[in-house]
């Protein structure tokens, strides 16, 4: 022990005065007033910037609350390095990890593989009282690993045993349409209020109902058929009264009013 601290004392003796650039100057002070800089990295900012006001090693351990040969190392460290080592941690030091990987890898097996009895997904409080852990630290866990057990997405897949082979030509359709070819999206929205009205009507809130005009008239539902063309992005619809079950080559003719004799390829909504 006297020996390494003889050593440091040797380095202070050679450290006349700490030399700080402008440059270095506007980075330490940028971390010593910043709110997420490690208090560790902030402390040794002070102390270099301390160094460079002239001030000595026992003032500035004194001011700081540190000791004088953490003074001196940080000081001799800077004006070898640099402000980057400043920012260095060295092997085994710093704080020690408190969960085991083994526990992380528990936490995760559980949340992606179990369910708590009687209920649907984890909760932070149920995991945590499962495996011993606190709340915050299961949805550390949990953010590390990018795990949102209370979030669902719903999914469904084709029983269709030509599935693929239609989706290949209905996306190579849009892709690479033939030559002299009219591509159309067809598409429905059945069951739309047809309201006559002057006015739209407004919302209930607190104190009030809603409101309507004294003209407001239900004339039952519409369907609405529309064609997107995917060339130039056009639409073209129509209302019709009743929804039926019209095949493809039919709506479109009656979309557009084409002839018999010209040529054209669809893709079935």
């Amino acid at each position: 022990m006297m020996g390494g601290l003889g050593s440091v004392s040797g380095m202070a003796s050679a450290i006349t005065s700490t030399v700080v650039s402008e440059e270095q100057r506007l980075v330490l002070e940028r971390w010593v007033g910043a709110q997420r800089t490690p208090q560790s990295v902030a402390l040794r900012a002070r102390i270099v910037l301390a160094a460079a006001a002239g001030e000595s090693n026992s003032e500035i351990a004194r001011e700081l609350g540190v000791s004088r040969p953490t003074v001196i190392l940080w000081r001799s460290r800077f004006a070898s390095e640099g402000t980057a080592v400043l920012t260095e941690t060295r092997p085994g030091r710093g704080r020690k990890p408190t969960i085991a990987a083994a526990k992380i890898k528990a936490i995760v097996q559980a949340t992606t593989q179990t369910t708590p009895a009687g209920q649907t997904h984890w909760s932070c409080r149920t995991m945590a009282k499962a495996q011993g852990v606190s709340p915050a630290t299961v949805q550390r866990i949990w953010d590390a690993h990018g795990l949102k057990p209370h979030r669902v997405k719903t999914f469904k897949l084709s029983n269709d045993p030509r599935f693929t082979e239609k989706l290949t030509d209905v996306v190579g359709l849009y892709l690479n349409p033939p030559e002299k070819a009219l591509v159309l999206c067809v598409d429905e929205k059945s069951q739309i209020q047809a309201l006559d009205r002057t006015q739209p009507s407004l919302p209930m809130k607190k104190g009030r109902a809603g409101t309507m005009t004294h003209d407001y008239k239900r004339n039952g539902t519409t369907t609405l058929f529309a064609a997107l063309n995917t060339l130039d992005g056009s639409v073209v619809g129509q209302c019709l009264p009743r929804h039926r079950c019209l095949a493809p080559r039919s709506r479109v003719d009656r979309f557009l009013g084409w002839g018999a004799g010209r040529s054209r390829r669809r893709v079935a909504p």
